[in-house]
């Protein structure tokens, strides 16, 4: 069972934490799908399916339609959209630290001689 989440980002991280519903998501980046056609390369039951479906929904990943006897799951990129900039900020804070540390290695290297030797011995 899934928990609750009052924000939406958290119900997003949440419905992507499994692997079957990240594949689904994947399907429904090339189209619309109906949920046999998203069953069928998991080798699921309709009623599994349905479930990861209901989850998808819920965070609002999903979308799905109806088109006569039809009933197309469609992907609904918003919120994935709201989890890369949510990643965006510590991608921003790593590269910061690596350019720091790139720069403190250079001045190491530049007072140092010999400097790279060390590495060299340690790696044979």
């Amino acid at each position: 069972m899934q928990p609750k989440f009052d924000d939406p980002l958290s119900s997003t991280f949440s419905a992507l934490a499994d692997p079957t519903r990240r594949a689904i998501l994947a399907r429904l980046a090339s189209g619309e799908a109906t949920v046999t056609e998203l069953a069928k390369p998991m080798k699921m039951s309709m009623p599994a399916v349905t479930k990861h479906l209901k989850v998808l929904e819920k965070a609002r990943l999903i979308r799905r339609g109806r088109k006569a006897q039809w009933r197309p799951c469609y992907l609904e990129a918003t919120p994935l959209k709201d989890v890369a900039d949510w990643v965006e900020r510590y991608r921003r804070y790593w590269e910061q630290s690596y350019q720091i540390l790139d720069v403190h290695l250079k001045r190491i290297q530049a007072n140092e001689p010999g400097f790279g030797d060390i590495f060299d011995k340690e790696t044979r």
